[in-house]
């Protein structure tokens, strides 16, 4: 089997109002899909990312450097593929996540044609640990009343999604504690709560928001500090609080997240294989984890990450977002697994068993 072609379709999709993190907001919904063609008429097909602003310049990387490196090469072998990419990482000039993203997304395509030729959903043939994931919503957004944050935990409920982590790090801890009450008081314990900071607060702001949040009682606290100083302050936090500690995502491999681990960071390693080296990198991600006694998670994508996750026993959630936040979830995919009481059921197509509706990908398609 032989790669003749790469085909990127670009989307964007408005969003109905924007959404306001820690230090951040968005106001559109952006996704790469990407097509792999092989002389045996085998399609790798996945769609990830959400880099509006770059989405150009990753197809591009796509088209006009990766292509030709694997043009002619066997895409059921991820591993040869991968190592065929890596040396475009090494240009010191240029931003190196946007390189690693474009590998990401061509590592995913190759895993779905590996699954095809198998006829095997990507989640037992990377270990087969379970067909089903509990699910939990990204959600909690900034300029919400405390009705509305219950109203949104009533209704991730009523879609059956069984947790939400929300957004902190914006507001001052006393603040965001009330926020996060309102929505524990609104789903009851067996509501899973996280409290996701985007590396938003200082240190001791992370430790008053873990002392005001203890007795509602915080599945986990996620990126609780700024970048500048992470690895020591996520591990002080973990361990002065008690609260388990997540981070990864903002990671570019597996040495990076592999040093959480060892210097005791975290509790759970959310590694996102659409920004940080695709399936491949994730996978070395997850065989370290297991090591160190560290969970796993993954960062949004959950057409990808349902497959990882539910490979391992030591997965945790899959993400998702309330449909105004994520249109391109809820609507391009025409293969969506079912959501009920809280779990999510892994498609069972081969490969990453995405099927599109193309009606959508015509209307929110954009110039590569």
């Amino acid at each position: 089997m032989e790669i003749v072609n790469i085909e990127v379709t670009p989307l964007v999709v408005p969003l109905r109002k924007t959404f306001k993190g820690s230090k951040y907001q968005m106001s559109s919904r952006a996704t790469l899909i990407v097509r792999l063609f092989t002389d045996e008429g085998v399609v790798g097909l996945t769609y990830n990312g959400d880099e509006v602003h770059t989405q150009h310049i990753i197809a591009r990387i796509i088209t006009d450097e990766i292509l030709p490196l694997i043009q002619g090469k066997d895409p059921s072998r991820p591993e040869v593929i991968w190592e065929l990419m890596k040396p475009l990482t090494f240009d010191i000039l240029r931003d190196r996540r946007l390189v690693i993203m474009a590998l990401s997304a061509i590592d995913s395509a190759c895993w779905d044609v590996v699954g095809k030729c198998a006829g095997l959903p990507l989640n037992r043939l990377w270990g087969g640990y379970r067909d089903s994931l509990p699910i939990i919503a990204i959600g909690g957004y900034y300029g919400l009343s405390h009705a509305e944050l219950a109203a949104e935990v009533e209704e991730y409920i009523a879609m059956g999604i069984g947790g939400c982590k929300m957004k902190i790090g914006g507001a001052s801890p006393a603040l965001d504690a009330e926020r996060f009450m309102a929505m524990r008081k609104a789903g009851g314990e067996d509501f899973i709560l996280m409290a996701d900071a985007n590396q938003g607060y200082t240190q001791a702001e992370a430790l008053e928001f873990a002392d005001r949040v203890a007795d509602g009682k915080p599945r986990w606290l996620e990126e609780p500090v700024r970048w500048d100083n992470a690895r020591n302050d996520l591990r002080d936090v973990r361990l002065r609080t008690g609260i388990p500690v997540t981070a990864g995502q903002s990671e570019m491999g597996r040495a990076d997240a592999r040093d959480l681990m060892a210097v005791g960071a975290i509790d759970v390693c959310n590694f996102d294989a659409s920004w940080s080296g695709g399936p491949t990198e994730w996978l070395r991600v997850a065989g370290c984890a297991a090591s160190y006694g560290v969970q796993m998670g993954h960062h949004e994508e959950p057409q990808i990450a349902a497959h990882l996750l539910a490979a391992f026993a030591h997965g945790t959630y899959l993400e998702c977002f309330h449909p105004d936040r994520d249109p391109i979830f809820w609507n391009l995919l025409a293969s969506r697994g079912e959501c009920k009481n809280g779990i999510y059921i892994v498609p069972t197509g081969p490969g990453l068993g995405i099927e599109l509706d193309e009606d959508y990908v015509a209307k929110y398609k954009v110039d590569a």
